[in-house]
């Protein structure tokens, strides 16, 4: 199995094979969040117009998302996993888009299967690539607005290639704290908090909480995920 580390927008448009879009925070996070408090169906986009266009086939949809952290204006909610109450989304159709890891999906043209990942279900979605056993693994970790590297979505690509390798990362949870001096510290800001809450930064960090991977499925209409459970 060749398993090779992509970055940004332009990594996501040359992922090869499995494909695995990493947004840790806050994107790919919400998603498992979303998926878990029982939304019907999860719907990600690319753009706010494609967003609006789903209010006008459902007025009953949830429009959640960002653009430069914060909510996109008509939206229901942020991007922010803290501030969305769970009953909100339960039987709920969710359109989700973002700057960058919604972006990476629509980007990723080449890729054979495509799933997305973070550091709350990194083990998942390990577990499910040795199940599938594929020539190529693409994980891509999508940065800040998909332009500039962001360390937690490295280290997520890393965790999850040495879980598919069946190696060890020794000082791993040390490397997700730092997070908070390299990586997150606009969660512990108090000029940010109203963008960037800081129990975000804690829900989006607790590696492995979530036992499945989304997988997004193509329809005529959109992407729609669909949550799988490795065996």
């Amino acid at each position: 199995m060749e398993i090779q580390i992509l970055q940004l927008l332009e990594g996501a448009e040359r992922a090869r094979g499995l494909t695995v879009i990493i947004d840790v925070l806050r994107a790919f996070s919400l998603e498992c969040f979303l998926a878990s408090w029982g939304a019907a169906e999860l719907r990600p986009v690319g753009t706010l117009e494609e967003a609006f266009s789903w209010r006008k086939r459902d007025p009953g949809v949830l429009l959640v998302g960002e653009r430069g952290g914060a909510k996109c204006e008509g939206f229901d909610f942020g991007n922010s996993p803290c501030s969305i109450p769970p009953e909100a989304v339960r039987g709920r159709r969710v359109v989700h888009t973002t700057s960058a890891g919604t972006q990476g999906l629509t980007r990723a043209v080449h890729a054979e299967e495509l799933l997305v990942g973070s550091l709350v279900n990194a083990a998942a979605v390990a577990a499910y690539i040795r199940q599938r056993q594929p020539e190529t693994v693409s994980l891509v970790a999508m940065g800040n607005a998909g332009v500039r590297e962001a360390p937690e979505d490295l280290l997520c690509a890393e965790y999850i290639r040495a879980l598919v390798l069946d190696q060890s990362i020794p000082d791993l949870d040390a490397r997700i704290q730092a997070l908070r001096w390299h990586g997150g510290e606009h969660f512990f800001n108090p000029t940010t908090q109203q963008i960037y809450p800081e129990p975000d930064f804690w829900l989006c960090t607790k590696r492995d909480q979530f036992p499945f991977v989304l997988r997004a499925e193509r329809d005529e209409l959109s992407f729609v995920m669909k949550q799988v459970k490795p065996l």
